[in-house]
């Protein structure tokens, strides 16, 4: 089933009628849970991290080692490379086996380190095997060999011992946890959370419970935990504060309700769960993900996470920087000309809609007399449109007035490639693009971007029927469903002879 077939399912799932709350409004759940401080940390990308640190580490221990030990009587030679290189692999093998990478081992450092320690040992003893057998031994100072394990020791545990404090310290903060909402109520969703709360290193942090049914069917409060509101609500809290999970505890058999409220829920960037803990079916281990050992499905995945959001953002960042340098004469140019010809700032600021519905300020080159501008974009700009400059149409047909929005991608508001954001009150048809599409806030799901892959399919300008709004809503979803590095290179070498095609542009 692709992703276009889900959604034409919930959106017929979100024509049925349903059962709803009695809430008018959302209580202020954010203050149940203190929010974090700072972003949140991906406990991926630290393990990765801390591998990648103590490959590094140990290695150049190694180095450091043999330069200190047999300076001027051994050269460091291809043989003490392989050695050295080999180590710090074999160590990383030997820690994954015991356990020594996880949000436990890096917070625990007691408990964890006598296990690194060990492992450690372990390197050196299946070394030395390897050496007697191979009758290598004679090759490799077993003076260097003491001095690379003791060394190789105290930073090892030194550096665990510095992580335990910045991974506990980030803990107390908040930014390892997985805040989560859990929805529907009753024994079902008392089991789970109960089953949640028996695993502290889990890292899910319960909200509150989130249910469409009655307060005469659903209990106020579930295992100590506030019903917040229906499902409408949590769509309003996902957008006004940090959430990273939903996890359904309605039973597979209530498949109509499931799908009328992944209709309302599937638009947000956050992983949603079906959980499987009391129920009743059992499919086959690797069917399932885990919290901690409570077993889940996966209903929806953020679609760019983890590693997906360094790699993305350091290649905005350098390529970004990268383009800066290279438009800046054009830039400039622009600048003087829009200076020169018309009264007013050179940079026009409009309020656009970012990455989860966020408000973002995005920068233009003005292209309007500055009496004239429209900053809701409330009436879209239309071939021959008297409030636009003659400077202004010229930059707006080749999209030179977009090029301040550089700024937007150092900063962090803007991905290079992403969905195009949209102002605030941008319609087509007099509609606003909410009411046109079904579905649009999904475009949020992922940060906005100068280009996309709707514009070099043609659908950038004019949306002035509900059809090209259409359009590019789809082809900004198939970005997000499809996103990868190279197909943000493909979409960027492609830009340029998409931006040949002025026909709609005005």
């Amino acid at each position: 089933m692709t992703a276009f077939d889900v959604r034409d399912i919930l959106k017929s799932a979100a024509a049925q009628p349903g059962e709803a709350g009695s809430r008018a409004a959302m209580p202020p759940a954010e203050n149940l849970v203190p929010p974090r401080k700072g972003g949140p940390l991906s406990l991926v990308v630290l393990t990765g991290c801390v591998r990648a640190a103590e490959f590094g580490l140990v290695a150049a221990t190694g180095i450091a080692a043999q330069l200190a030990v047999l300076h001027g009587l051994v050269p460091l030679h291809l043989g003490y490379l392989a050695a050295i290189f080999g180590l710090a692999a074999l160590n990383l093998a030997v820690q994954q086996v015991a356990g020594s990478y996880g949000i436990r081992a890096f917070r625990a450092f007691f408990q964890f380190g006598l296990r690194v320690a060990l492992g450690w040992s372990l390197v050196f003893l299946l070394a030395a095997t390897v050496l007697f057998f191979a009758k290598l031994g004679d090759q490799y100072s077993r003076l260097w060999l003491g001095a690379y394990y003791m060394a190789g020791l105290v930073l090892l545990l030194g550096g665990r011992l510095a992580l335990s404090i910045a991974v506990s310290d980030q803990m107390r903060q908040g930014r390892f946890d997985r805040r989560t909402a859990i929805v529907g109520g009753g024994e079902p969703a008392e089991a789970l959370i109960k089953a949640l709360e028996w695993q502290p290193d889990s890292g899910v942090k319960i909200v509150g419970v989130f249910d469409d049914r009655s307060d005469g069917r659903s209990s106020d409060v579930v295992a100590g935990y506030p019903k917040l509101g229906t499902v409408s609500d949590l769509v309003a809290y996902a957008r006004n504060t940090r959430l990273d999970l939903i996890i359904f505890t309605l039973p597979i058999s209530a498949e109509a309700r499931i799908l009328q409220m992944l209709s309302k829920l599937w638009v947000l960037p956050i992983d949603i769960r079906l959980s499987a803990h009391a129920s009743k079916l059992r499919l086959r281990p690797r069917s399932y993900s885990y919290l901690g050992s409570v077993p889940v499905l996966d209903l929806f995945d953020k679609p760019i996470a983890d590693w997906d959001v360094v790699v993305k953002a350091m290649f905005d960042r350098t390529v970004g920087g990268l383009m800066l340098v290279a438009f800046a004469p054009i830039m400039l140019a622009v600048a003087l000309a829009v200076k020169l010809t018309s009264k007013g700032p050179v940079l026009f600021r409009q309020k656009r809609y970012g990455f989860n519905n966020e408000l973002i300020e995005v920068y233009k080159f003005r292209s309007m007399y500055v009496d004239q501008s429209d900053a809701g974009a409330a009436r879209l700009v239309t071939r021959g449109d008297p409030r636009v400059t003659p400077v202004g149409r010229f930059i707006r047909k080749t999209s030179l007035d977009e090029l301040p929005q550089l700024f937007n991608v150092l900063k962090g508001d803007l991905s290079l490639v992403g969905p195009r954001p949209h102002a605030l009150q941008a319609k087509a048809a007099n509609t606003l693009y909410d009411q046109v599409v079904d579905g649009y806030f999904a475009r949020h799901k992922v940060k906005p971007g100068l280009t996309g892959w709707a514009q070099i399919n043609g659908w950038r300008g004019e949306t002035d029927t509900s059809e090209k709004i259409q359009r590019r809503v789809e082809h900004d979803l198939y970005y997000i469903e499809n996103w990868s590095v190279f197909f943000d290179l493909q979409i960027l070498a492609m830009t340029p002879f998409a931006l040949l095609k002025t026909e709609n542009a005005y």
